[in-house]
């Protein structure tokens, strides 16, 4: 894994957190507890903060970045960012998942209880409503979350992200 300071800042990583040998993290990024970092993912605060909630993860490819003198990105608890995805210079609420290859843009906020579907764009200045399910370029509402077949996934996921790390952790 490459851990580095950038300008002074280094990353602060909790004990209880897994990063795979190959993330990437660098500069003032800060994690809560019990958070994953998989293979290839790139979470780069090198030109602002980046702010992880507790039991989030960051799936194999995805990128975290920021955006220089305006936007920090800030990820609440429960947040699950799929593989491929980007988030970048925006906020992100708790319980959240942000789907696989999906796109999240600049000073964008993405409210609690929400999933930003696989392939998303989620353009610049959006703000995405609480217990919707977003899809599309551009990502526009298309279902309540309580009325799909995704309600209580985002926890589950969450959870499970816990719980695959820990099978990581066994073998070190």
């Amino acid at each position: 894994m490459i851990i580095k300071a950038v300008r002074g800042k280094a990353p602060r990583i909790p004990e209880d957190c897994f990063v795979a040998e190959n993330a990437t993290i660098v500069g003032d990024v800060t994690f809560g507890t019990q958070c994953s970092v998989w293979f290839n993912a790139v979470i780069r605060g090198d030109v602002n903060s980046i702010t992880i909630g507790n039991k989030v993860n960051i799936q194999d490819g995805a990128i975290v970045h920021c955006t220089f003198q305006k936007h920090p990105t800030v990820i609440g608890n429960n947040v699950s960012v799929g593989h491929n995805a980007m988030v970048h210079g925006c906020v992100i609420h708790d319980n959240v998942l942000v789907g696989m290859g999906a796109i999240v843009m600049d000073n964008c906020v993405v409210h609690s209880n929400t999933i930003i579907a696989a392939g998303a764009v989620v353009t610049q200045n959006t703000v995405v409503e609480s217990g919707a399910i977003y899809a599309g370029v551009p990502a526009k509402k298309v279902k309540d979350i309580s009325a799909s077949d995704f309600a209580g996934e985002v926890e589950r996921i969450a959870n499970n992200y816990v719980m695959y790390s820990s099978w990581y952790k066994e073998e070190e």
